[in-house]
């Protein structure tokens, strides 16, 4: 009945505050800016785009503080993005992964022009001179394909433009925070012209006490881009070269005790009571030193190209690009919440991917587009996590305790097509189905390295090899209605698969090479789905001073794919985890009220919910997580933001922003504990003030985020490796930029 409940009230508060908006209509004095967006990979309107989703522009991402993806918190529905050591997990409507080891994949991918980004390190970085930010929510598996089981975030970068400008952004806040960015586009001729751009990023740690004593900025990151594109009467393209350098600590985790401190270890299957108390110092503070290094050192590069040629009848689009990333890690993991293991990281991470794409019958009663996709990538690493780890399970002469793996393969190939057909100016109905097969393969060993006490030489042991390959077939699937109502909006309704490929644990089948004794069943795992049946409206009220969306949707999610780590020998496995059912509402719109004032909302309800999961078969057979919340899947969220301008006598104008977004509790899983960790509900408040010269070529901003300094949980586990992740304490700081 609770939930019945909290629906009734939702509704009862849209439906008040329509009729509320309506009664000031007559106050209203402009109309809201249209967004282009390429969600169908075609170009439409936002507000004619029948697909969940919220697009950032520039300016709306400076005004926010939307600096990097883990800021898309603030602003997106239903969307968490939180880091861990240098690795970003991503949450669309409780729908997410936590395996972001070489053998995993996301459930919502992150992608750059509309290139797949596979690693979630590459994630990391500012956002920079963008066209925009496409967050698109629920599962889209017909257009984007594998592992898009949650939903697409595409970051736009701005492509060249034949007229010359060029612009200059700075921001300097708390914890050492500098960001700079400089941009000039230069015309070569009509037709041609060339971007560059480059980004430099520095911040330190948030975390307190001896632990962050030593550290070194937590990222210190230098990126450029260049960019040559060109317009030819029938044929576009443009290439973009990236390449961008990593450095700092990676070290961001705190004692889960800071939080949990009533026996949160001791008692499993009871969900630890949060009881976090003190000043922010004190739930920051890293209580012992960390002496051993502790950083990153990343170099990474990436080469795209997209070229379209628009022949009579159709139009051939071209989408490729390839990848590299060499990394050096030192981390320091945390042993039984309060003793540093320093292990180290090396690794070379290569993809390539390949799309042909054609489009046809754009002015036709029946339009759509058809393509192939090819995605490759090749992975060698290394992790050894060192000592105390490796004396600790394995005598006081082991030193090492590491996993050389590679080549590590993924390979990827698929067919789609997704057809549109009017039935009517005003009636379309969409159909699209994707086949994909899947490839992966790794070889690999866990092995031990120990020291003879008296000649010092260290001998490396094979334990097991790590031997894998599997491949999948999956053919997803979307159908789709539309309808405009005119000067009012549109409304529709889908029906649409997602899909995420299987994979492997650590080991190898019983016999098949050294120290191998697991079953096919324990080493493999398989792909996780899910159906969405999602309905919605958007709608321009009032004049087109009122854009107000919405959505309700249901999910059907089975064969979740969920990761725990276990003890002895220390090593992170994956499995199946049953079913989950999702279902929620969402609402989000704009309402210009008056001439100088902006209002933006939104509202959401989830029930993201475990159907059928047991844990722990082995040792809680009864124990069944029915019921329980998906990880990082809150019931409520509302969010407001009101923006006022103020025109000045002495010229130029002054916007007042406020925003404040409220979020009840959520849950994190602890399958070591067989447990939930809980983030109790709380609200975080922004605001901004920022002058633009009369001629908007300059702007300065003073910014303040969470102001309120609440301290909420991006991650969690307890036991061997047990440790908390956070999200961002209070911040605050100052922004300029000019244009030329």
């Amino acid at each position: 009945m609770k939930k019945i409940k909290n629906k009734k009230q939702l509704s009862y508060a849209i439906s008040l505050s329509v009729l509320s908006l309506a009664s000031a209509s007559s106050l209203a004095q402009k109309t809201i800016e249209e967004v282009t967006v390429t969600a169908t990979r075609t170009e439409s309107l936002l507000s004619e785009t029948p697909i969940a989703m919220t697009a950032l522009t520039p300016d709306s991402m400076r005004d926010s503080g939307i600096t990097d993806a883990t800021k898309l918190n603030d602003v997106v529905p239903n969307v968490r993005l939180t880091e861990s050591n240098g690795d970003y997990r991503v949450a669309i409507r409780g729908v997410s992964s936590t395996d972001t080891t070489e053998k995993g994949d996301p459930s919502v991918a992150f992608m750059q022009n509309g290139i797949y980004i596979a690693r979630s390190q590459d994630i990391v970085g500012s956002f920079f001179d963008l066209e925009r930010v496409e967050v698109l929510r629920g599962p889209q598996g017909t257009l984007y394909g594998r592992n898009t089981t949650a939903g697409v975030i595409n970051v736009l970068s701005a492509r060249p433009k034949n007229e010359f400008e060029a612009s200059v952004d700075m921001e300097l806040g708390n914890y050492g925070t500098e960001n700079f960015t400089g941009m000039v586009n230069v015309p070569l001729n009509d037709n041609l012209a060339m971007r560059a751009a480059v980004n430099r990023e520095k911040r330190d740690t948030v975390l307190e006490g001896p632990g962050a004593k030593n550290l070194d900025a937590f990222r210190d990151n230098l990126t450029g881009r260049l960019s040559l594109g060109g317009d030819y009467d029938k044929f576009e393209f443009v290439v973009v070269g990236e390449a961008s350098q990593a450095e700092g600590s990676v070290f961001n985790i705190l004692p889960i005790s800071n939080f949990f401190p009533d026996g949160y270890a001791t008692t499993p299957t009871i969900d630890p009571r949060y009881h976090a108390a003190g000043s922010t110092d004190d739930l920051l503070n890293v209580p012992f030193e960390i002496t051993a290094p502790d950083s990153r050192d990343e170099d990474r590069w990436s080469l795209m190209t997209e070229a379209t040629y628009h022949f009579d009848n159709f139009s051939l689009t071209y989408l490729g690009s390839v990848r590299d990333a060499d990394r050096e890690f030192n981390r320091n993991y945390m042993v039984l919440g309060s003793i540093p293991n320093p292990a180290t990281f090396v690794g070379s991470f290569e993809q390539s991917s390949h799309e042909l794409r054609i489009a046809f019958g754009q002015d036709k009663p029946l339009h759509g587009q058809a393509g192939l996709y090819y995605f490759k990538e090749e992975i060698d690493l290394e992790l050894n996590l060192g000592n105390p780890i490796a004396s600790m399970f394995f005598g006081e002469n082991a030193v090492g305790y590491a996993f050389p793996q590679g080549p590590v393969e993924a390979e990827s190939k698929a067919a789609f097509t997704e057809l549109t057909y009017n039935i009517t100016n005003d009636l379309h109905v969409t159909g699209g189905i994707r086949y994909t097969e899947d490839e992966k393969s790794r070889e690999g060993a866990t092995v031990l390295d120990v020291q003879d006490p008296d000649t010092g030489v260290v001998t490396r042991t094979v334990l097991n090899e790590n031997l894998a390959a599997d491949d999948w077939t999956k053919t997803t699937w979307k159908l789709g209605v539309d309808y405009f109502l005119g000067d009012l909006g549109m409304i529709y309704a889908s029906v649409a698969t997602g899909y995420k490929a299987g994979g492997f644990n650590d080991g190898c089948v019983e016999g098949s090479g050294i120290g191998c004794t697991q079953p096919a069943e324990l080493l493999y795992y398989g792909p996780e789905e899910l159906t969405s049946i999602e309905a919605g409206f958007k709608f321009s009220l009032l004049e087109d001073t009122l854009n107000l969306n919405a959505s309700v949707f249901t999910y059907d999610y089975t064969e979740k794919q969920i990761e725990a780590t276990i003890v002895n020998p220390p090593a992170r496995v994956t499995r199946n985890a049953g079913e989950a059912g999702i279902e929620g509402i969402e609402i989000d719109g704009i309402w210009l009220p008056y001439e100088n004032g902006k209002l933006e909302f939104s509202a959401t309800w989830l029930d993201a919910v475990y159907d059928d999961f047991v844990p722990d078969e082995a040792n809680y057979p009864d124990l069944n997580f029915k019921g329980k919340y998906l990880d990082h899947a809150p019931e409520n969220t509302f969010r407001l933001s009101y923006t006022h301008t103020f025109p000045l006598s002495i010229g130029g104008y002054l916007d007042a922003n406020v925003s404040s977004l409220y979020s009840s509790e959520y849950y994190i899983v602890d399958l070591p504990n067989v447990s939930q960790f809980k983030q109790p509900s709380y609200t975080k408040t922004n605001v901004t003030l920022t002058y633009h010269s009369e001629d908007d070529s300059w702007y300065v901003q003073a910014y303040g985020k969470n102001l309120e300094d609440e301290i909420t949980l991006g991650s969690a586990t307890s036991g061997f490796f047990g440790a908390a992740n956070v999200e961002d304490p209070r911040t605050y700081g100052v922004r300029a930029g000019m244009k030329f």
